[in-house]
């Protein structure tokens, strides 16, 4: 990044990642890609007779054709996938009561899912939202055309283009192509873990967030959608009150979540088979190629042998700004072991983040899954 003047990277979205937070914005969730779509696919063929029904709840974005021409990165072929997965903070609508709505939505959650070829084990590398990047040229879902800039911060290339600069962005970042993209909003999120019957955590300490309304005092807690969301967007009280002690909730989560998907019993209950998998398919924003039952459900058979345990959870290595402690910067070396590991389809190795500010941010162990689901690794 060659441009650190300030301007747009200084400015675009909101709190930061430490120090003191200039913004109070509220911040948006994130499921994982195999845990929603599987939501959809348990059960299999049962759900056959509401087949158009649920086609007709997804959303498909056609990033392919946004990108078209662009200098992406080549797909590897083989066998691996990599997914894109966006919490957007979108105020409109049923998501009004998390705040004012400005009419712009952005990225407030990043993660990159990377599935290992024989499909048994994934890698999920969580980019925090201020991070500065250079952002490549985009085109919106207008046509219109999005200049590029340096040094800007990660979630606005979703605020000016969507998600087609978001997967733009990304792939510039990474140098790894994405095969798919799933997105979901507040209110989608907290429908969908309402639906599931919640999911169990055990706090360490109590917990106590004026502004994610979330109050827990220490010990086992099956959170409902609302209190899920809180605890996601929960930051200042859990740490340091840094944005990459929120990462860490967000990845125990994301573990917890996935225990509760694969122990729902949703095969034996197909009323309830049916009510998750309509709020699911209603939840999501997909890419075109993911945008219906049949594909959705076919890719989610591929993860299905993925748990908990399997999935390793890290966070970009970053540092801070020297010129603004409330964004951080990607550790050019460790990121990019990072990323050849992803390319490589092995674990990223712990030397990769043992220099990255996520790893002191305190929030380590307040939260954990169900048991037998890995600890974040940082």
């Amino acid at each position: 990044m060659n441009d650190r003047s300030g301007g747009e990277g200084r400015t675009a979205g909101g709190g930061g990642s430490g120090g003191k937070p200039r913004s109070r914005r509220r911040r948006a969730a994130v499921v994982t890609a195999w845990a929603t779509a599987a939501l959809i696919a348990v059960g299999g063929a049962g759900l056959g007779y509401v087949w158009f029904q649920l086609d007709g709840n997804l959303r498909g974005v056609d990033i392919d054709a946004q990108l078209y021409g662009r200098d992406r990165p080549r797909d590897i072929g083989d066998g691996s996938m990599d997914i894109l997965v966006l919490g957007s903070d979108s105020r409109s609508g049923a998501n009004s009561s998390y705040g004012r709505d400005d009419g712009a939505a952005r990225a407030d959650t990043a993660m990159i899912v990377h599935v290992n070829e024989g499909h048994r084990s994934a890698t999920v590398v969580s980019i925090p939202r201020d991070t500065l990047v250079d952002r490549p040229a985009c085109t919106d879902s207008d046509g219109g055309r999005i200049p590029p800039a340096d040094g800007v911060m990660f979630n606005s290339a979703y605020e000016v283009g969507g998600p087609a600069c978001a997967v733009g962005t990304v792939e510039r970042l990474s140098g790894i192509r994405m095969d798919h993209y799933l997105e979901i909003d507040f209110t989608g999120f907290k429908k969908l873990v309402d639906e599931l019957g919640g999911v169990e955590i055990t706090t360490t300490e109590a917990i106590h967030d004026r502004d994610s309304r979330l109050d827990l005092p220490a010990g086992t807690h099956t959170l409902d959608g609302e209190q899920s969301l809180a605890l996601v967007r929960t930051r200042k009280s859990v740490g340091d009150g840094s944005d990459l002690g929120r990462i860490q909730l967000q990845q125990t989560f994301v573990k917890a979540f996935i225990a509760q998907v694969k122990d729902a019993g949703l095969l034996t209950d197909p009323v309830r088979l049916f009510g998750v998998a309509n709020t699911a398919t209603k939840a999501v924003t997909t890419d075109s190629d993911l945008a219906s039952v049949s594909k959705l459900t076919g890719f989610a058979r591929s993860l299905s042998g993925i748990g908990p345990s399997d999935v390793q959870m890290v966070t970009l290595p970053v540092g801070y700004d020297p010129y603004d402690p409330n964004r951080v910067v990607p550790i050019d070396r460790d990121a990019r072991q990072v990323w050849s590991a992803l390319r490589r389809d092995e674990p990223v190795p712990a030397s990769a983040l043992r220099n990255s500010a996520a790893g002191r941010s305190g929030a380590d162990g307040v939260v954990s899954a169900t048991p037998g689901a890995a600890s974040p690794a940082g």
